[in-house]
């Protein structure tokens, strides 16, 4: 857990490494905002040094352009990392997990959000896809919904450090920020008792990841003479997966230590479920 946090900690310093713009108030300009980091992380953070993927996804169906780059980044981490860039490599999902370390009644998983879970796809569907797509071929332009209506990390990454620091923004500040500030808000309240409450039922990028989770060549690898199908892996995890490596399963190795035969380790080209 130490390692998987310290990992956290390195990629969100990482990837707002443009630090001097906080002060200032602008957006950085850095070269490497062509290519995209792997975790959900705002373009329009004042220190962000590479783009989003997801809002580079959308910007792109907006615009009418073939959103190659996007695309291409996005199935390289997918096919090689699957979830395991929720569980290490997102600043948001970081946020969540500290959340919830403070001390509260925690709810529990259950069939219920497992069914919720689903959620996810259907954003990325309609707010990622679908309306920017739509709009585009009936009005000549589109815009990336997900990231102006309901995308928490650009909020608390870009939306307040920029409002504090720029009085004009400040005062432009309208209904769409509050609307958005609102959002963050109930979503942080939600992490101290509901585990990555974002991360399991609202972040298209998980679920793009997801799709491709039992694939991906780095996961979780389970040494079948070992097991014996007691199922702790499965109950003592925190998000709402059915069997290891499955869709919803971030491969963040808490499952390592509750299996009371080792049959479970991370590794690349892992054993298919």
């Amino acid at each position: 857990m130490v390692k998987r946090r310290l990992i956290q900690t390195l990629s969100l310093l990482l990837y707002n490494a443009d630090i001097v713009n906080f002060k200032t108030g602008s957006v950085s300009k850095s070269p490497l905002k062509n290519g995209c980091v792997p975790g959900l992380n705002c373009y329009s953070c004042p220190g962000a040094v590479a783009s989003c993927p997801l809002g580079a996804l959308q910007n792109a169906i907006a615009e009418g352009r073939l959103p190659f780059l996007a695309v291409g980044i996005l199935l390289l981490f997918a096919v090689t990392l699957g979830r395991t860039v929720c569980g290490f490599l997102c600043p948001f999902g970081l946020v969540q997990e500290l959340l919830y370390k403070i001390p509260s009644r925690k709810l529990p998983k259950s069939a219920f959000t497992r069914r919720l879970t689903l959620l996810k796809y259907v954003l990325l569907a309609i707010l990622v896809i679908g309306l920017p797509l739509t709009l585009f071929l009936v009005r000549g332009y589109g815009a990336p919904f997900f990231c102006e209506l309901v995308c928490p990390a650009g909020t608390l990454e870009a939306g307040i450090p920029l409002v504090l620091a720029d009085t004009a923004l400040r005062g432009a500040a309208g209904g769409l920020f509050l609307w958005k500030l609102g959002i963050l808000v109930a979503l942080m309240a939600l992490s101290v008792f509901c585990f990555r409450v974002f991360c399991r039922f609202l972040c298209p990028l998980g679920a793009f990841y997801g799709l491709f989770n039992r694939w991906a060549l780095f996961g979780l690898k389970i040494r079948e003479t070992a097991c014996t199908h007691c199922g702790k892996c499965v109950k003592n995890c925190r998000m709402d997966i059915l069997a290891v490596n499955d869709r919803e399963c971030v491969h963040c190795g808490k499952c390592i230590g509750e299996c009371p035969g080792r049959a479970l380790g991370r590794s690349f080209f892992k054993e298919r479920i």
